[in-house]
C-alpha cells in the first residue's frame, strides 16, 4: 500500500496533538509544500487515488490558513474551495472510506465550512453591493464592513482553536491510516483495489445522470430545491476536476466539455444563491431600521435561470 506523507500546516507537526516547531523545520516544510503533488493514473488503486486527491485539497486548505487569519478575502475563498473539494472527495470515495470515524470527520469538516461560509457570505454580498451602489447610489457599506469584521474575528478564533488543530490532525491521520484502510472484508478490499479510471468513470456517469434528471425541473424549483440542485452540480463538477489527470483516458474523453457546461450552470445558480443569502444578511443586519437592499430583480433572476437551463440542455446533448 502506498503511503503519502505531506505537511499539514506550517508550524505544526502531523501528530494528533500539534506543537510548535523550529523555524528551520518550518522552512523545510515550506519547501516541501512547493513540491508537485502526485498525479493520478488510470490503473492507480482507489485507496491510493483517494489519498492523492484528499491530501491535495488538505494541503491547499492549510496553505491558505495564515492569509485567511490575516483578513485576505481571496485566501478565505481558496480555503473554502479546498474544503469543499475535500468534502466532495470523501463523498466520491464513500463506498471504500466508510468506517467508524467517518461520521465525526464529516461533522468537523461541516463545522469548519460553516465558519468560513459566515465570512464568505459577507464578502460576496459586499462585492455585490458595491456594484449596485455604483448604479443606484443606495448602499451604506459601513455597517456591512463592520458585520464582516465581526464575523472575521469569530473565524480567526475558530482557526486558531484547539478544535481546528484537532480537525486537521485527525483528518490527516484518517486519510492516511483510518479504519477504512485496514478493513479486511472481501467487498472493502475489492473496492480499495479497484482502478480509479474504472471506478471514476462509472461514478461520474451515475452522478451526471442524476443531475440531469433533477435539472429538468429547474423552471419549477423554489430557492431550496434550486440550492440542492446547485450542490449536486458542485459535487459533480468538483469530482471531475479532481480526476483531471485522467482526461487522456478515453473513458473521460467528454469530461472536459461537460465541466465547462457545469461551471456555467454553477455560476448562475451560485449567483442566485448569493442573492438570496445577501437578502437574508441585509434583513438581519438592518432589522426594522431600513428596508433591505434589493440584491436581485426578476429580470436578473430570469436571466440567470435561463443561462443555467441552457447549460444543462447542452450538457445533456453531449
Amino acid at each position: 500500500m502506498t503511503r503519502l506523507r505531506w505537511p499539514v500546516s506550517l508550524g505544526t507537526t502531523m501528530t494528533r496533538s500539534p506543537k510548535p516547531v523550529s523555524k528551520a523545520f518550518a522552512r523545510a516544510e515550506l519547501a516541501r509544500w512547493r513540491e508537485p503533488a502526485p498525479r493520478l493514473n488510470a490503473m492507480m488503486e482507489c485507496d491510493t487515488a483517494f489519498r492523492v486527491v484528499a491530501r491535495r485539497y488538505l494541503r491547499d486548505l492549510t496553505a491558505n490558513h495564515p492569509a485567511t487569519c490575516g483578513g485576505d478575502a481571496k485566501a478565505l475563498h481558496a480555503m473554502r474551495i479546498a474544503l469543499t473539494h475535500l468534502r466532495t472527495a470523501v463523498l466520491f470515495f464513500s463506498p471504500m472510506v466508510a468506517d467508524s470515524r467517518l461520521a465525526q470527520i464529516k461533522v468537523e469538516l461541516k463545522w469548519l465550512n460553516d465558519q468560513l461560509g459566515a465570512v464568505r457570505d459577507f464578502d460576496v454580498a459586499i462585492e455585490r453591493l458595491r456594484k449596485i451602489s455604483r448604479q443606484q447610489a443606495m448602499t451604506d457599506l459601513v455597517s456591512w464592513n463592520a458585520g464582516r469584521a465581526d464575523r472575521h474575528r469569530r473565524l480567526v478564533r475558530a482557526l486558531r482553536s484547539a478544535r481546528y488543530l484537532r480537525l486537521i490532525g485527525s483528518t490527516s491521520d484518517w486519510i492516511e491510516s483510518g479504519p477504512w484502510s485496514v478493513d479486511n472484508g472481501k467487498r472493502a478490499t475489492r473496492q480499495r483495489a479497484c482502478p480509479i479510471a474504472a471506478y471514476g468513470a462509472d461514478k461520474l456517469a451515475r452522478w451526471r445522470k442524476k443531475l440531469l434528471k433533477e435539472s429538468g425541473k429547474l423552471a419549477d424549483m423554489g430557492s431550496r430545491k434550486r440550492h440542492r440542485l446547485r450542490l449536486l452540480n458542485k459535487k459533480l463538477s468538483y469530482s471531475i476536476e479532481s480526476v483531471e489527470d485522467l482526461f487522456a483516458d478515453k473513458r473521460f474523453s467528454g469530461q472536459q466539455a461537460a465541466l465547462e457546461y457545469l461551471r456555467k450552470a454553477q455560476k448562475s445558480l451560485g449567483q442566485l444563491n448569493d442573492d438570496a443569502n445577501g437578502q437574508s444578511l441585509a434583513a438581519a443586519l438592518h432589522g426594522n431600521r431600513v428596508a433591505p437592499t434589493p440584491f436581485t430583480s426578476p429580470k436578473r433572476a430570469k436571466r440567470l435561470m435561463r443561462t443555467a437551463a441552457t447549460a444543462y440542455r447542452k450538457l445533456a446533448e453531449l
